[in-house]
C-alpha cells in the first residue's frame, strides 16, 4: 500500500483550520479594545476620589477634567489651562496607564499603571501599587 500524499491545498485547508481560534480570539480582544477606546474618549471625566496611602487626596483635583483622545494623548484641563500627558489601555491586564511627564502636583500622581477594578460607561475605579502601599482612584464622567 502506497503512503497518501498530502496536497498543497490540504495543507493549506488545515493550517487555517488551525488559525481560526487564535484569529477570533484577537478578533474579540480588539473589538473589546475599540469599545473602551470609545467609551474614555466620549466626554470629559473628572477624578472623584483618590486615596494616596489611605489618605485622600481628592481635594487636589478640585476643578480638573481629563480628556482622553483616540490618539493616546490626554489633557488635564484646569481653568481653560491644558496639561497634555498620554494614556493607553489594555483590555488584557484591565489596565490603564497615563503619564503626565511635565506635570507637577497634583497630575503627577496619576503617572502610573492603573489596574481596573470596577468600571461602567461613566465611572471607573482603579487602584495601583506604590512604595509598600495602594492607592485608588475613582474618576466620574462630567454630565
Amino acid at each position: 500500500m502506497k503512503p497518501m500524499k498530502r496536497s498543497p491545498l490540504y495543507i493549506a485547508f488545515l493550517l487555517i483550520l488551525l488559525a481560526v481560534p487564535f484569529s477570533c480570539k484577537k478578533y474579540i480582544q480588539q473589538q473589546e479594545q475599540n469599545a473602551l477606546v470609545k467609551v474614555v474618549t466620549q466626554g470629559t471625566w473628572r477624578v472623584t476620589g483618590y486615596l494616596d496611602h489611605d489618605s485622600s487626596i481628592t481635594a487636589s483635583f478640585s476643578g480638573y477634567s481629563f480628556q482622553f483622545n483616540e490618539n493616546g494623548t490626554v489633557y488635564g484641563i484646569l481653568n481653560q489651562q491644558q496639561t497634555a500627558g498620554t494614556w493607553s489601555a489594555d483590555v488584557g491586564t484591565k489596565s490603564i496607564t497615563s503619564n503626565f511627564p511635565s506635570a507637577s502636583y497634583p497630575l503627577n500622581m496619576l503617572n502610573y499603571t492603573w489596574i481596573i477594578t470596577d468600571s461602567y460607561t461613566d465611572s471607573v475605579a482603579a487602584k495601583t501599587a506604590v512604595d509598600s502601599s495602594t492607592n485608588y482612584l475613582y474618576l466620574h464622567k462630567n454630565p
